[in-house]
Order: structure tokens, then sequence, then C-alpha cells
């Protein structure tokens, strides 16, 4: 193929050129001017896509793995639950193999890059039934951003929340166990309501897996594995969106909260005075109280919510690394209380000490809101 010298121009300032190897470099159509990037110069070595575009395609077959391990632990009623530091802080059988399956997954195929979970679990030999080795082929037709092309397997940082909303899932399990138990003493006996409620709960459940690198987060994955009970019998249940900044979302329609009607998102089982005190001041219209950072941020994308507002120590970098990329990368911002942005180095702490406050448009106003003394009680990293 003729490449022009503005082309060739356009590559290396990309690039930083080939260290090593030959660059193949596709055009999709003539370059004008050397700063038309967006024209989409695609430059890759030997034809393999980017290594960033490679782990989220990976990561997106991993995370729908582990949403069918979440569903198959569900419908088995053993959930082998284990409190980590109290009732609000519990660990499941799903969490232990939906975390295993993932970081054993992706680092079989990227060795070079580092993985944190959130479950300390104790060094053993994965099953076999628990490797997920496929990708997404739709993602890996995508174009990498110009940013990202060059980045090496050890510039990245993986953070795994196996199953968000722990909470909510056992609260399922237990609303499905009663449903049952009571049609089994009571036969006619109507238990929609329990159902109702346990599938409210199950839509709060998902799968994080987020890629940060030089300590912003760049790139995520949530699956919802109880995604589509509403349609009933006979549908495909769960669904997986994934978004990279300077790409796009997807797997989702993208929707706002309409006009300027104020909708606030926050904890269910985690609230206190300071929790309570900063939702009041940003003087909402309505309040939803669900669970799980993830089912937030999908809230604020689909127009449910206008702000997720938690102001409190109690997320963590992997509760927020895959939503914050999914949310930045459709134009949202996720910053702590002060308006600073949280950084997922490997080396950093894992608390957002500093609460969490996550809007798809007029962050500036939410954070004009916040409360004085929050921002005392609540120090920024």
């Amino acid at each position: 193929m003729n490449v022009d010298i503005l082309t060739l121009i356009s590559a290396l300032w990309v690039k930083g050129f080939c260290s090593s190897g030959i660059c193949k470099i596709q055009v999709d159509q003539p370059v004008t001017a050397v700063f038309r990037l967006h024209l989409r110069v695609h430059i890759t070595m030997s034809g393999s896509p980017a290594v960033v575009m490679r782990l989220v395609a990976s990561a997106y077959n991993v995370a729908e793995k582990a949403g069918s391990i979440v569903r198959k632990v569900l419908h088995s009623g053993e959930l082998g639950i284990v409190e980590k530091t109290g009732a609000n802080d519990l660990q499941t059988l799903a969490d232990r193999l939906a975390q295993q399956s993932i970081c054993a997954s992706l680092s079989r195929r990227f060795p070079k890059i580092t993985i944190i979970g959130e479950e300390e679990l104790p060094a053993e030999e994965i099953k076999d039934d628990l490797i997920e080795n496929g990708h997404s082929e739709e993602i890996l037709q995508k174009t990498c951003p110009a940013e990202y092309i060059g980045l090496k397997e050890e510039e990245l940082v993986v953070w795994v929340d196996p199953l968000d909303g722990t909470k909510e899932y056992t609260e399922a399990s237990r609303c499905l166990r009663h449903q049952t138990d009571a049609q089994i003493l009571h036969k006619g006996l109507d238990t929609s309501q329990v159902q109702s409620t346990a599938l409210w709960l199950l839509d709060n459940v998902t799968v994080l897996i987020g890629i940060a690198y030089r300590g912003r987060a760049i790139a995520g994955v949530i699956n919802q594995p109880f995604y589509n009970y509403q349609l009933g019998g006979g549908e495909d249940l769960g669904r997986t969106m994934w978004g990279i900044l300077g790409l796009g979302a997807f797997g989702f329609q993208l929707q706002e909260v309409p006009g300027d009607k104020r909708i606030v998102t926050t904890t269910r089982s985690h609230s206190n005075k300071l929790v309570t005190d900063c939702v009041d001041a940003m003087e909402p219209h309505e309040v939803i109280r669900v669970g799980g950072a993830g089912n937030k941020i999908i809230q604020l994308v689909e127009g449910k919510a206008s702000a997720y507002v938690f102001a409190s120590p109690g997320c963590k970098k992997w509760d927020t690394c895959a939503p914050e990329a999914i949310l930045h990368a459709v134009g949202g911002k996720l910053t702590d209380m002060h308006g600073n942005a949280y950084r997922y180095n490997a080396d950093v702490k894992h608390m957002n000490s500093a609460g969490v406050l996550a809007t798809l448009r007029n962050h500036e106003y939410y954070i004009s809101r916040v409360p004085k003394s929050v921002l005392q009680a609540l120090k920024s990293e």
C-alpha cells in the first residue's frame, strides 16, 4: 500500500514509531493534514491489535463467564457465606469462584499485568472449568485510541470486584428460598411479591473489571448477571457493557434524566448522618437507595439518576475503576467529595476515603453543594 509522508508523520506522532519489528500502517482514507488523527490511523505490530484492546476483549468474555458463575451459585442455593468484617461485608462462594476465574483467565493470557482483586484468597490451583479463553471479536474490530496504541502489559493495572452487591445477592437468595418453602407448605399461596423483591435485589449485582494506566481508569467492563429477568423464561439472562476513554462505551443505550430534575442515587445499606446530610444538600427531587457502585453508575448512564452521592469512606478502588472508565467514556465524571480524581496505581490504598460523587452532567453543581461538614470529615487523598 502506498502511504504518503503526512500519514507517516501522523503515525510517528501517535506511536513514537515502532522500536522493533515492522509497523503495519492501515489508513481508512487519505490523510490531508498531520493533525487529522481522527481519520483513524491504525498502527499494529505484525497485524496484532493493541494490548489494551486485546485485554478489554478478553475481559468482556471473562466477565460473562464470571456472571454465569454468579447465577449458578445462586441457583444451587449453597452460597457459602462468610462474614469478612461484619454483617454488611460478606463474601460468598460466588465471590470466590468468580474472582478465581477472572484473575486466572486474565493472568494466563496477560502474564505481565498487575491484577488486584477484592477478595483475599489463598493460593491454589484453579480448575480448568473456571478458565475463560475466549474474547470479543467485536471489540477487536474497534479502533484503539491513539494514546493507548503502544501500551505494554506491565503498564496496566486491573481492578476486580467479582461480585459487587454481595449483600443484595445474599438477601435475594434468602427471599427465593423463603418463596420456595412457602410454596411447599402452602400450595397455591401467592408469593409473587417475594419473588419481585428478590429479582429487584438481583438488579444490584454486577461483575466489575477495570483497567488503569498511570493511575487513571481508562477502560472498564461491567456484567449484570441477572439483567433481563423481567422478560421471563426463554430470554438470555445477563448483559455486558464496556468502554474505553477516547473510544466510547457500548452495550447500553445512553440516556439522561429529563430537564433539570435532580435524582440522587445513594447507598441502601451503608448510610449514616454524613451520607444523609450530603444527599439532602443536593436538594434532590427524588432519592433512590440501591446497592452496588456498578449498579449506581448504570443508573447514571441510563437516565435513571443524575448523581451518585456517597459521602463515606466505604467504597474501594475495585468498586469504582470499571464504572468510572465507562462513565468518563460517555462524558461523565467521578471524583471524591472534594472534586478530586481517584488514582488507580498498583500501590495506592484501596479505600476511597473521601467518598464518591459521580454525575453524567453538571458535576460542578453537585460539588458546589457538598456541605463543609462533609469536606472536613472526609479528607482528600
